[in-house]
């Protein structure tokens, strides 16, 4: 008999995300799968140390969709499922087992049977439960690659090789992505392909910001390139990227991001600016490369760097649940 597995799916596109990569990876013929849509109302913003092992943070809707019967197993995918997760622990009488992705915080903890913590953040609350992780699971896979490449290789087929894709996210809490750090960018990807030759596939992201991006068109151009700027109206070449390029350059201060790309398995060139990433993100960045995952763009060594594995935190995570 399959066991039956609840995810609790908020409103967090990045948690959402993590969430459908380790589905992905799960065994479909052992698992009956089945997303829960979480809405909250605003007792959600309370402390989880408040809201404890309760449904007051979450909509009526969201409470007529959790009740019995109780799953094997529920998967808590960000800070505010936590007590949603708790609640069904409780009304299951124990018997549903719980796992959290990111640290639920200290408030909790002992509830999950499985926390899968980034590397980053090692530096809180230990306990026997948490399992490490680099980085964060997504959905880049051998079989979600090879499709794309199928999809995208007509599209840059007339670019010369070699293909670096960039791939640039930007502003981040309290720290913006400056015309200094656009400018560097930019000037790092022409220094790159002045030495290797062939083309870039680049996008943008929302928080990259129009001063950034246009600096940044400035700096790269006369470069062949296939562009897919923020707001494009347009199909999104990002896995064609991630499936059909040489190298990539990554900026650093997003975790999904950098770890989408080196989970294409391709080298990966960690760019982090000057006064712009969290001490957070730098963790983060380091994680990556002291996992043999990528190299920093400005090392000696970066453009021979391979990398000595594939990110593929959601497999992991997959089979710790094999295990539970």
């Amino acid at each position: 008999m399959k066991k039956i597995i609840w995810f609790l799916m908020d409103n967090r596109t990045g948690s959402v995300g993590q969430a459908k990569g380790i589905i992905q990876a799960l065994d479909k013929e052992r698992y009956e799968i089945v997303e829960k849509k979480i809405e909250y109302n605003r007792l959600a913003d309370l402390p989880n140390f408040l809201l404890g092992r309760s449904l007051l943070g979450v909509t009526a809707a969201t409470r007529r969709e959790l009740t019995a019967p109780w799953p094997d197993l529920a998967v808590s995918i960000s800070r505010r499922t936590v007590p949603p997760a708790r609640f069904i622990k409780k009304a299951s009488g124990g018997r549903t087992r719980l796992i959290q992705l990111m640290h639920p915080g200290k408030c909790g903890l002992r509830d999950f049977s499985l926390a899968a913590v980034p590397e980053h953040d090692r530096g809180k609350a230990k306990a026997p439960n948490i399992f490490y992780i680099t980085g964060c699971p997504h959905r880049v896979t051998p079989e979600a690659l090879a499709e794309a490449a199928v999809k995208w290789t007509d599209a840059f087929a007339s670019l010369p090789r070699p293909l670096t894709a960039v791939i640039i996210g930007g502003a981040i809490k309290n720290k913006p992505f400056t015309a200094e750090n656009a400018r560097l960018l930019g000037r790092s990807i022409r220094k790159i392909k002045e030495q290797t030759g062939g083309s870039i596939l680049i996008t943008t992201s929302r928080r990259t910001g129009i001063e950034a991006e246009n600096i940044i068109k400035k700096e790269i151009e006369g470069i062949p390139a296939y562009t897919y700027w923020w707001g494009e109206k347009k199909d999104n070449p990002i896995m064609g990227f991630w499936a059909l390029a040489d190298n990539i350059i990554a900026t650093g201060d997003s975790v999904s991001m950098p770890c989408e790309c080196c989970g294409s398995g391709k080298p990966v060139l960690l760019f982090t600016g000057k006064g712009w990433l969290t001490p957070k993100h730098e963790r983060f960045v380091q994680s990556l490369i002291d996992g043999g995952y990528a190299v920093h763009i400005d090392a000696p060594d970066a453009l021979s760097f391979r990398p000595q594995k594939t990110l593929n935190p959601a497999r992991q995570i997959a089979e710790k649940i094999d295990n539970l």
